[in-house]
């Protein structure tokens, strides 16, 4: 039986929050997980993401042939060339709760936001908010502080363009040390570009523009060599184009009304189906799904009237129509895709011909380890009762709640490294899984390694990632190895392992490495902590006389107190992309393939000395 609560229940608990204290004190609810900067779903981007929507807005409408985007020193500027909020609103609407023009189904039709909330949430946890609207020759300002009006400027002439510009800094309060990464937001225009043709978006310079939509989408993202010609099939309201790569694994890229649903949601699921469904018509067999998506590369994108996600971040679409009242989206969808797929097929018969060869291969190699698979699941769930290579955290990871941002499992290596974070972690959200030795070099080999190496199966299983990543139960996965040889060839092991065989992984963005520090600098009165060798040099002339220096040389000579320091609000992660125009495969070729002059040459040149980070005031 619960214990009953001595605190008294009266009417003194009962409170009532403005618009702004509720969004500072849950904003979880508002922009899903907070973070530094390090993750593109970190909620700086929602709050520019949110400004940059009210843009594309105006644009779908048909008003603002061109927004510009500007972040410098933590500051973001969006102008846009629309009609311009009316003069008289400003204020409120950046203001009041459920107030703004996309009540008007006239006014924003297959708009994103629907409930008044975007900008007001940017404004409450921005520790400076600033809006102008220009419109029909007059101007007004209005600026903020963490949402509350400090001035606001009455109308006056002018001779500027039509529009509206949002200039803001998110809250350091909110967001702690956090910072913009740019390659972040670069993505961020360059998929509205794909999904406005014919709108120009410039950030700090730069221009992204489309003149093909999802065509152009995947041609940008596409990190191998297909196996047949992009289709591209579009109609009013939809939009899909996909293929195939030799890889495992499938990639998605979904969109409602402009908005990128990282989670998916119905539409995807529909058009899931509808490939599974069209195929099997088409060759008249009864494929495995897994099989006729297996190495697929895909984006879709509908508008739709007023859509219905799953929360306010609006990452996963929950609509089940087309329009209020109107026909249902699955159907919509499958019809589309049936038609026109169909018809794409008998039209070009290559295309028929190399998928009908990926979906054979994929078959073969599910039945050849469908025995081994059985067999190291079990392995697996019974080394998941007896051993303890995982130290799972204690949150339901499944769940739906704004933990599951912020779960993370660390991937290290030995009993020292591992006990450390062990010891250090937060055990609400933090896991630790500890290889055994050096993982095996993965490169070239087929999925089947997966299950018969015990290892990656028990990490596999760790991950849940062995039907995609709708079950993945971290949503970062931190390798955290020792900054020496045998630490960076175990870093690229686990990488070769992840991009072999779950390239979503490193795709998505869940795959970071842990930084830590190289040096403590300390006297009597202070303690720094270095993670490179002008930081070291700094700390020196900081402290000053002759203070004790360390050179940290694995995971397990930090202390957990220490290490405490390393993991948690402030933790220093570098996010794993791919970069360039080459594939996974020619990457993984490059690095882990036979030795060739030009990575002999790249080593030689990018080679640094161990003793070159030893300071000669170093302590053992």
């Amino acid at each position: 039986m619960a214990k009953k609560s001595t605190h008294n229940y009266t009417e003194d608990s009962i409170q009532s929050l403005d618009w702004k204290e509720h969004i500072r004190l849950r904003p979880g609810m508002y922009i899903g997980k907070l973070g530094d900067g390090t993750s593109r779903d970190d909620g700086i981007y929602v709050l520019l993401k949110e400004v940059i929507d009210n843009s594309i807005d105006e644009y779908v409408m048909g008003y603002g042939k061109q927004i510009d985007v500007t972040v410098k020193d933590g500051q973001v500027t969006v102008r846009d060339y629309g009609r311009g909020i009316p003069l008289g609103k400003v204020v409120d609407c950046v203001s009041k709760i459920n107030t703004g023009g996309k009540y008007d189904s006239q006014a924003f039709q297959k708009s994103v936001g629907l409930n008044g909330v975007g900008t007001k949430a940017v404004n409450a946890l921005s520790s400076y908010f600033k809006v102008q609207s220009v419109r029909d020759g007059k101007t007004t300002i209005a600026e903020f502080k963490r949402g509350e009006l400090e001035k606001q400027l009455k109308e006056k002439p002018c001779d500027l363009q039509d529009g509206t510009l949002v200039s803001f800094i998110p809250d350091e309060e909110v967001f702690n040390d956090f910072k913009f990464n740019h390659e972040y937001i670069e993505r961020m225009l360059n998929n509205y570009a794909f999904l406005n043709v014919g709108l120009k978006l410039n950030f700090n310079g730069k221009e992204f523009y489309s003149q093909n939509g999802l065509l152009d989408l995947l041609k940008a993202n596409l990190s191998e060599e297909v196996l047949y010609p992009i289709v591209h099939l579009r109609d009013k309201d939809i939009e899909i184009a996909f293929t195939h790569t030799p890889s495992y694994g499938e990639e998605y890229f979904s969109f409602v009304n402009g908005q990128h649903t990282t989670q998916g949601g119905t539409h995807l699921a529909a058009f899931r189906e509808a490939v599974v469904k069209t195929v099997r018509e088409f060759y008249k067999k009864d494929f495995d799904p897994s099989d006729v998506r297996e190495g697929i590369e895909a984006a879709i994108s509908i508008r739709i009237q007023e859509p219905v996600f799953e929360s306010q971040t609006k990452t996963k679409l929950g609509s089940q129509n087309t329009y209020p009242n109107g026909p249902s989206l699955r159907n919509w969808i499958n019809d589309f895709v049936k038609t026109n797929l169909d018809n794409y097929l008998h039209k070009n018969p290559e295309t028929a011909d190399a998928w009908l060869k990926k979906i054979q291969q994929s078959e073969r190699e599910r039945k050849e380890i469908a025995g081994i698979k059985k067999l190291a699941n079990e392995r697996a769930k019974k080394a998941n009762l007896h051993n303890k290579k995982l130290r799972d955290c204690r949150i339901h990871l499944n769940s739906k709640a704004p933990e599951k941002f912020e779960s993370t499992l660390f991937i290290t290596e030995g009993d020292s490294a591992s006990g450390s974070i062990t010891i250090s972690r937060d055990v609400n959200t933090q896991a630790v899984f500890s290889l055994k030795g050096k993982p095996l070099n993965s490169f070239g080999l087929t999925k089947k390694i997966v299950y018969e190496n015990e290892e990656f199966n028990l990490l596999q299983n760790a991950l849940n990632i062995e039907d995609g990543l709708d079950e993945l139960r971290y949503n970062r996965i931190v390798i955290a190895t020792d900054a020496d040889v045998d630490g960076m060839h175990i870093r690229l092991l686990l990488l070769t392992f992840f991009l072999q065989f779950f390239p979503e992984l490193v795709k998505n963005n869940h795959v970071f490495i842990l930084q830590t520090p190289l040096f403590r600098v300390r006297n009597k009165k202070e303690t720094i902590y270095c993670y490179n060798e002008q930081e070291r040099i700094n700390a020196i002339a900081k402290l000053g006389s002759k203070p004790e220096i360390t050179r940290f040389k694995g995971l397990g000579e930090i202390s957990p107190d220490e290490f405490k320091n390393f993991i948690g609000k402030k933790m220093r992660l570098e996010p794993v992309s791919i970069e360039g125009e080459g594939s996974v495969q020619h990457l993984l070729d490059y690095y882990m393939g036979k030795n060739t002059p030009e990575r002999q040459d790249f080593i030689i040149n990018n080679l640094r000395l161990e003793e070159e980070l030893e300071p000669e005031e170093t302590e053992a």
